[in-house]
């Protein structure tokens, strides 16, 4: 989010050609605190997606067990 932008705690999950990855790397953790080399083309993306809803799961079983907590 945007306070982890500000203090610069970003993660960055990154696919692509190794050689471009190590010479990214630098930059981006000027940026970030975790830069994770993922593989090829597409992987970082993959990884990312994972997260996310990986993240979303854990927010609506939260949710579902506040809904029921209130109905008692």
């Amino acid at each position: 989010g945007v306070g982890a932008a500000r203090a610069g705690n970003l993660t960055f999950m990154v696919g692509g050609v190794e050689q471009e990855f190590d010479a990214a790397k630098e930059l981006l953790t000027c940026m970030g605190s975790n830069v994770v080399y993922c593989g090829e083309v597409g992987t970082g993306q993959a990884a990312k997606i994972c997260n996310n809803m990986l993240l979303a799961i854990s927010m609506i079983g939260t949710a579902e067990a506040m809904n029921l907590w209130l109905r008692f």
